[in-house]
């Protein structure tokens, strides 16, 4: 295969892409020099400026500029054995010495572990043949003065929006930009530039001596598209205010709501159940689940990797193949497990070009009830919880059962009558993918997973 053209750089990187590129390539060659029959290399550069005030004062200011390269090569198994014998090793030195010494430590590391019968690199016939530009790298320039004034104009937005927002954990502002390389010996070698941009805030209220905490935060690719720091300071102090007077609850079986922030946690739940990992180890409560009805029939679970601008796109994996739109779950039934190319083999698959993780995963709002927001949910869910807050992991990846502390609100007649707090919510995964009511409208983009909120049918409500 040709290598790669590598992409102009645009002007505004604070580092040299073409320096990357040439690295890798040095560091493949080195590879080969040195009698690996396969190598795949990796480097990156990026910066980034974050600045945290609390209470009206700068309480940090943060540059950063880290780069680091690795490097994995494959030896032959000894005579009598199969697979390939792997070594890998990293360095944040560039220098040709420092390069030239990393290859030798990854070599000597693989003449010295088993072979692997599934180990080496992805199929040359899947690699990226071209880098699209999926429109990620749009640089904010910044500067700590400036940032620190957007900071201290979210928090003082909260403290402003009621005399009950007594006090602040601190508002941030932050902006990264980064270049990543990959190649291997198949002749694969690309990169593309990143930017990453965020506003959050943090505040306590109190009323009649009793405190609540909540936040809020913006996050985009291009700095244009973040909520205005005024907007996100005003909502956490809003979602603040809302959950105080909280309540207890006794116990019993409830339908559930978990507003799209949290709900794209169920999906992380699914994810690591059916990723190549997970299956290969048989650890896992969907094992050999493929072609089974997980969901109900309106169910539609679908990876979208070059999005442009989004936070989880990208033109390739980490071992270059090429990312493509694909169902992982359709008419609620599995499809497709998410795995690299080494679990693939263990599986007798072919990788989904999934090694690094999911790309842009969705699941589609529906069904009728799910064509409106958060309300609409509520409104078919008529009485039980609305969820807003989680506490602790209390997920069992191998049997699927779910026990986590909960806050957020009592619903009745599908309209929220006041907060709730100190619950434990159970439940099986299984069994909450069955249940599965309606996903809404009302989306959440600021992440890998886009989701709207979930109503599941019924689960274990625990208070006094």
């Amino acid at each position: 295969m040709s290598q790669l053209v590598v992409p102009s750089a645009p002007q505004t990187l604070s580092f040299d892409p073409q320096r990357l590129h040439a690295l890798v390539g040095d560091i493949l060659e080195e590879a080969r020099h040195r009698g690996a029959v396969a190598a795949e290399a990796g480097a990156s550069s990026e910066s980034g400026l974050s600045a945290t005030v609390r209470l009206g004062e700068v309480e940090t200011i943060e540059y950063n500029r880290d780069k680091g390269l690795g490097v994995t090569v494959y030896f032959p198994a000894p005579a009598g054995e199969s697979g390939l014998r792997k070594g890998s090793a990293s360095t944040t030195d560039f220098g040709a010495e420092a390069v030239r010494e990393t290859v030798r430590a990854a070599c000597d590391i693989a003449r010295y572990t088993s072979a692997d019968p599934y180990a080496g690199l992805a199929e040359a016939e899947l690699m990226a043949r071209e880098v699209p530009d999926l429109d990620l790298f749009h640089p904010w320039g910044v500067g700590a003065e400036e940032a620190v004034a957007l900071a201290l104009e979210c928090e003082q937005a909260a403290l402003d929006a009621d005399t009950r927002i007594r006090n602040s954990e601190g508002a941030s502002v932050t902006s990264h930009e980064g270049y990543r390389v990959y190649g291997n010996s198949h002749g694969f070698v690309g990169g593309y530039p990143t930017t990453r941009h965020s506003l959050s805030c943090a505040v306590i209220g109190e009323q009649s001596g009793a405190m609540q905490r909540d936040y809020w935060y913006s996050v985009s690719r291009v700095p244009g598209d973040l909520e205005a720091a005024s907007a996100v300071g005003k909502r956490a102090a809003e979602r603040t205010l809302r959950r105080l007077g909280s309540r207890r609850l006794g116990t019993e079986q409830v339908p559930v709501v978990f507003a799209a922030e949290l709900a794209g946690g169920l999906l992380g739940g699914l994810l690591r159940a059916i990723g190549g990992g997970a299956q290969y180890r048989r650890a896992s409560f969907l094992l050999d689940a493929l072609g089974e009805q997980l969901f109900p029939d309106f169910v539609h679970i679908h990876e979208q990797p070059q999005l442009p601008r989004a936070l989880g796109s990208a033109p390739f994996d980490n071992e270059g193949v090429a990312t493509q739109a694909r169902d992982l779950v359709r008419g609620g039934v599995l499809e497709s497990y998410v795995l690299d190319s080494y679990s693939a083999r263990r599986l007798g698959r072919q990788t989904t070009g999934n090694a690094g993780g999911v790309h842009n995963l969705r699941i589609d709002a529906g069904p009728a009830a799910g064509g409106g927001d958060q309300a609409a949910l509520l409104g078919a869910m008529g009485r039980g919880l609305l969820v807003t807050e989680l506490m602790g992991q209390g997920v069992n990846a191998v049997t699927g059962d779910y026990s986590r502390g909960a806050a957020g609100f009592w619903v009745e007649g599908g309209e929220i009558q006041y907060p709730v707090e100190e619950l434990t919510i159970a439940g099986n995964l299984r069994e909450m993918f069955t249940g599965l009511q309606a996903v809404g409208s009302d989306v959440d983009t600021r992440g890998n997973v886009h989701t709207g909120s979930w109503l599941i049918d019924r689960m274990t409500m625990a208070g006094e």
